[in-house]
This record gives C-alpha cells, sequence and structure tokens, in this order.
C-alpha cells in the first residue's frame, strides 16, 4: 500500500529531483515541484522555491504532506537555513521527510551530516537517502562530463579507489518508495549500483560504448581542490578533494541490496546506463 497525499520535491529540475517528480506523477501521486524560478514539471504544480529566500517556504508548504529534501548546492554548513525549515513544516503540517545525503556523509558528518543527525526528531516518518556517486557524471553537465567531451580525460584524486556508482534513476525510485510507501523506512539507506568501479574502470566501459577513447588523469587532493576553487567555494571544493581522497584509501569501496530491496528490480548498471544515454549518439 502506499500512502496519499500531495508531495513537495525540492530541487524539482535537478538529477534526483526531476526524475522523483516524474516517477512520483507516473504512479498518480499529487507533487509539488518546487524550484527557484517555478519551471514547469510535467503532470505537477509548479513552486518557486529558494532555500535562500525565507518567503518562498510557506506557499511552498502549504497543503503539503511529504517533502523530498535535496540540499542548498555548495553550502558547506546547510543546516543553518535546512533546519528552520523543517521545523516550519513540521508545523504546516508535514508528516514525512526524505533527506537526499551522500554515502560519503555520516549522521552528524559535515555539512548535510547535520541535518540528518536532526531529521528523526523532527518527524516520526522519516528517510535520509546517501546515494553512492550518480552515474550521470560522467553523461550529463557535471565537471567530469565536460572534461570527457572536452579533453577525453576524468580528472581525480581517487587513484584506483572503487565507487559503487549508482544511476539516478534508481535513487529515485527509491525516493518514491520512501515518500509513498505506507510504512516509513525510518532509516539511513545507503544507495550503490550492482558493482564497484574505479575510474580506470569508468574510462574504459565509457570507451567500449562510445568508441572514442577516454582515460583517466590523477591529480593531488591539493591539485584537484585549486581545481576545483574556479568553481565552488573554497572550503566545498576541500569537502569534495577530501572525498576523493578517502575513495583513494577505499571508503566507497562498496554495494548494497538497498535498491533491490526497496524497488523489488535490481539496479541498473554503469554499462546499460552509458549504452542507454550515450550509446546511440556517439
Amino acid at each position: 500500500m502506499t500512502t496519499t497525499g500531495t508531495a513537495l520535491v525540492i530541487g524539482a529540475t535537478g538529477t534526483t529531483g526531476s526524475r522523483t517528480a516524474a516517477q512520483l506523477t507516473a504512479a498518480g501521486h499529487r507533487v509539488k515541484a518546487a524550484s527557484r524560478q517555478a519551471t514547469p514539471v510535467v503532470g505537477t504544480e509548479p513552486v518557486r522555491f529558494d532555500w535562500h529566500d525565507p518567503s518562498t517556504h510557506a506557499a511552498a508548504l502549504d497543503g503539503v504532506h511529504h517533502v523530498y529534501l535535496i540540499p542548498p548546492v555548495g553550502d558547506s554548513e546547510p543546516a543553518a537555513i535546512m533546519l528552520p525549515f523543517l521545523r516550519q513544516a513540521r508545523t504546516a503540517g508535514v508528516r514525512r521527510a526524505v533527506l537526499l545525503s551522500s554515502s560519503a556523509i555520516p549522521e552528524g558528518g559535515p555539512a548535510v551530516g547535520t541535518v540528518h543527525q536532526a531529521l528523526p526528531g523532527l518527524f516520526e516518518q522519516w528517510a535520509v537517502l546517501r546515494p553512492s556517486w550518480f552515474m550521470q557524471n560522467f553523461t550529463g553537465t557535471h565537471a567530469h562530463a565536460r572534461s570527457i567531451r572536452d579533453e577525453r580525460i576524468i580528472w581525480t584524486a581517487t587513484g584506483t579507489g572503487r565507487v559503487g556508482f549508482v544511476d539516478a534513476d534508481d535513487i529515485a525510485a527509491v525516493a518514491v518508495r520512501a515518500l509513498t510507501d505506507e510504512q516509513a523506512p525510518n532509516a539511513d539507506l545507503v544507495l550503490t549500483g550492482p558493482e564497484a568501479l574505479s575510474h580506470d574502470d569508468v574510462a574504459a566501459v565509457i570507451t567500449e560504448v562510445t568508441g572514442r577513447p577516454v582515460v583517466h588523469r590523477s591529480l593531488s587532493y591539493e591539485q584537484l581542490r585549486d581545481r576545483l576553487t574556479a568553481h565552488v567555494p573554497v572550503e566545498f571544493a576541500a569537502m569534495l578533494a577530501g572525498m576523493d581522497r578517502a575513495i583513494a584509501h577505499g571508503a566507497e569501496d562498496r554495494i548494497t541490496d538497498t535498491v533491490q530491496r526497496l524497488t523489488d528490480r535490481p539496479p541498473r548498471t554503469f554499462r546499460a546506463l552509458l549504452e542507454r544515454e550515450l550509446g546511440c549518439s556517439n
């Protein structure tokens, strides 16, 4: 069984938000699609929402029962704005909150880890999704995808460390279940694909599927931090480079059964993702 009620999807034009909104509407659920420009999303009610503009929050929450939370992008301390919003959401009648975090950030850890730690105390029904790195980082607008297109190179500080890359469609499928199943997970859910791959492996699979050679080049932590600082605040760049360094030391070399367990189907492989998104266009 699934629950009824309107779901607010924050970041509804983003990688997981857009997919979550689409899958919710396809399943017949009412969705308010929140974004800074109130961009129309098929089958949803668009609503303007900006984490940094509290005047947009009340209207977004009006009539909402469930909320999918994507933290403000590039904010190394999101709790300062997220926790007041979550308290407002609870007062407004929101019963269930599903937070997108990261497999690299534990409960009580940096950035969104503080929000993760607070969530069970704010809502009786909750879930924290902690996906591994997105497969779409290599096919969309991420820096990796751009460097693949422009240079045929993937730049990281991960060395030979492996990652259980996960398809954003699978993350969204878990988000839908976490939002709408009659029983909330009330759990920390680590999401991965079916295999752990190094960035050398990723480059090899991209080369095989597209027929265009791609290589992985290793950087030091400092080199990657400085490279990222051109695009994001220095504190956030340091955190991202630190995540790469942790991968190099084995922190993400794991796979879980969470996608299979919650969606009743196996997670998509990286090769299958590439064949779907790149194979016919390269």
